[in-house]
């Protein structure tokens, strides 16, 4: 039996366990998903502890996505966004990918979305910097929006100098400057937590518009108050969970080498929700 997991802090509260255990009963995998929930700033040390005890592949959440690193061969695309949130211990040293980016994308393209012309991310925190680079790779003009302005700024230069597959088209605001740049956009991405805990919306109502595709990060609740008002302009709305299901589903293929059973894991995360 393979075991694969998650380590995170707090961790209880996880959502991972039934959509991939899900996924390996569809399957037929011999295989299980348990959560681990090391002291922070031992990440990288419970990596290395997998490996002796022979997990098969982790998941990695908050606080831990920079400290694991230290114990792995981060691919291109994690090394961009300078954060891992898959191990994959095929390989020696183990592999880190970031499959927030690959599944937010994937997100998009479930819902017949394709990430083109110009995009706006609200945040520039660990999840707005994975969306910036998904959207920006593949070939999307990109505007970081964040409450602390010079966060958006460092982010989008070192993005726009970065050498890895070339510069990505990103610049940083406030976000003061939402109401000039979302009507302009295509796509627009909410990566903060804001409307999670209270019903309020980061992004101006009069903003948003009937040519824009909104996806919130946010999936508890799963209907935040942005999606209202962006399904009330007309626009079309994905809720956090895609992204949350897609990240899963990308964990999943790189692990097994199978096509993962979407249709399975979404209902065994909705259920949980």
């Amino acid at each position: 039996m393979d075991v694969y997991g998650l380590i995170g802090n707090p961790v209880d509260h996880s959502l991972s366990p039934p959509m991939h255990e899900a996924g390996y009963e569809r399957l037929g995998v011999d295989a299980r998903y348990v959560t681990f929930e090391p002291p922070k700033g031992e990440g990288a040390a419970a990596v290395e502890s997998a490996t002796r005890l022979g997990v098969a592949g982790l998941n990695v959440t908050i606080p831990f996505k920079q400290d694991v690193l230290a114990a792995v061969e981060p691919d291109a695309l994690a090394t961009r966004i300078g954060a891992v949130n898959t191990v994959d211990f095929s390989t020696d040293p183990p592999t880190g990918y970031n499959t927030d980016a690959t599944g937010l994308v994937r997100a998009f393209e479930h819902h017949d979305v394709s990430p083109a012309g110009q995009a706006v991310v609200v945040g520039a925190g660990g999840a707005g910097r994975a969306a910036t680079v998904g959207l920006a790779t593949e070939g999307m003009t990109v505007a970081v929006a964040n409450r602390t302005v010079d966060k958006a700024e460092s982010l989008a230069a070192t993005l726009r100098t970065s050498q890895a597959d070339g510069p990505m088209d990103v610049q940083g605001y406030g976000l003061d400057m939402l109401a000039d740049l979302v009507p302009d956009a295509d796509v627009l991405v909410n990566a903060t937590s804001v409307g999670m805990e209270e019903d309020r919306s980061p992004v101006p109502p009069g903003a948003l518009h009937g040519d824009l595709t909104v996806l919130d990060a946010v999936y508890t609740p799963l209907e935040t108050r942005l999606l209202r008002d962006a399904r009330d302009a007309g626009a079309r709305t994905i809720d956090g969970a895609w992204m949350l299901l897609y990240q899963g589903v990308e964990a999943f293929e790189r692990w097994t080498g199978q096509d993962a059973p979407v249709g399975a894991m979404n209902e065994a995360l909705r259920t949980r929700l």
